[in-house]
């Protein structure tokens, strides 16, 4: 081999000599060659190392795909590399210790954008599978599509689009249908009746609003995600209509959403000012206000241990500018403003990026928000569980188990006669 690799050499610098009519030793041909392949090599590499960020991160790509390649030759089964660089990713984001960030593969943040604009794909209804392999319809939401195409609580279903679904599963059954989407398909029941659906992508409304026999509006908030505001606002303009008399605003549950439809609904209820702040890792401060137009009623907020993020800053500043009094649990305390990042592929990751400051720059992350009127369900399933108050001798329901709910329209009933 040596031998072969002296003659290559010797060639070269015969080949140098004719070209440039010169004498060139071995040992100064070998040099060159060095030189020549380690400019380029560390030309590589240094390129290498400015795009991925420097040493400490190369050396953290290279042991991941050493681990990758080590897995793969060495594991007893077929490895799905696909799975393992998904596990991966969303590991590097878990690592953080933030639970609110987290990594989403291209699958789920298509499916996150549908959620984050209110939409769903479905056909509104939830199904649980019985003994004999037929699946019982549990409940189906009104204006649903399964609603329109005649599917009621109670049924049994056999079949969809001819395909029995006594030996499916309740998540491959769930897949089925959701297989169905924008098609037209056909759902079998047990006494051998069809009915036909359109599963269609529709619209998940982020509120419920109701007035109370108490004479309150009861507006329930599910989240502060695309398009919230308005309909928390046009369920409160419907209710002004209604002429009640006090407002009662349940977050309970509210995972937050856009800092944007907070501040649009905050504007809309508070009269001039600033509503809350959100900083940046720098301490970048930005500034979100109101304007002079208010909705001046008694007002009670619902919160619990499941209210956050954005939720979390509503009810804070109603509280801040003594425009509501807030009933039930202090909230979680999570009150980060989450940025979604797209990556090349198609996947993405939903980061903290900002935190959240009140009007008077508190940081509610410390401690959440406390309630003036601290109350607990006996029952957390029963939030939000009245159908209108029956108005008993202090105007409130006597037959709901929500007892934040209805301690809120006890004192409503009495500050806003």
């Amino acid at each position: 081999m040596k031998k072969y690799f002296r003659r290559l050499l010797a060639a070269l610098g015969r080949l140098l000599a004719r070209l440039f009519n010169i004498g060139i030793p071995l040992k100064v041909v070998l040099i060159l060659l060095i030189l020549a392949v380690g400019g380029a090599v560390g030309l590589t590499y240094s390129k290498m190392m400015k795009k991925v960020g420097g040493k400490d991160d190369f050396d953290e790509a290279m042991r991941y795909i050493e681990i990758k390649d080590v897995v793969t030759e060495h594991y007893i089964d077929d490895a799905d590399r696909t799975k393992m660089g998904q596990s991966a990713a969303a590991a590097m984001v878990s690592g953080l210790g933030d639970k609110w960030s987290y990594y989403m593969t291209a699958d789920e943040y298509r499916s996150y954008k549908l959620s984050s604009a209110n939409e769903y794909a479905g056909i509104g209804m939830s199904i649980a599978k019985e003994d004999s392999g037929y699946f019982r319809v549990i409940s189906v939401n009104a204006g649903s599509a399964a609603a329109e195409g005649g599917v009621s609580a109670g049924m049994l279903l056999s079949s969809i689009d001819g395909q029995s679904l006594r030996e499916l599963s309740e998540d491959e059954a769930r897949t089925l249908i959701r297989s169905k989407l924008n098609s037209n398909f056909t759902l079998g029941l047990s006494d051998g009746s069809e009915l036909s659906v359109d599963c269609k992508r529709t619209h998940q409304s982020a509120v419920l609003y109701r007035k109370e026999k108490t004479d309150a509006g009861y507006v329930q908030i599910y989240n502060f995600e695309a398009g919230s505001a308005d309909e928390a606002i046009d369920a409160i303009e419907a209710l002004l209509d209604q002429n009640i008399v006090a407002l009662c605003i349940d977050v309970r549950g509210n995972p937050g959403g856009l800092a944007g439809e907070t501040e649009k609904l905050l504007d809309y209820l508070l009269p001039a000012g600033t509503l809350f702040y959100t900083t940046d890792r720098n301490g970048k401060e930005t500034e979100a206000t109101s304007e002079g137009m208010c909705i001046s009623l008694p007002t009670v907020v619902l919160i619990n241990g499941e209210t956050y993020a954005e939720a979390e800053v509503f009810a804070a500043t109603m509280q801040e500018y003594q425009w509501a009094t807030l009933f039930g649990e202090t909230t979680t305390g999570s009150t980060r403003d989450q940025e979604t990042i797209e990556l090349s592929d198609g996947s993405a990751i939903r980061l903290s990026t900002k935190n959240y400051l009140t009007p008077n720059r508190v940081d509610i992350s410390l401690k959440g928000v406390i309630p003036d009127m601290i109350i607990y369900n006996s029952d957390p399933n029963t939030a939000g569980t009245t159908l209108g108050t029956t108005g008993g001798e202090q105007g409130t329901a006597s037959t709901s188990n929500d007892e934040q709910l209805m301690a809120a329209l006890t004192f409503l009933s009495k500050t806003g006669a």
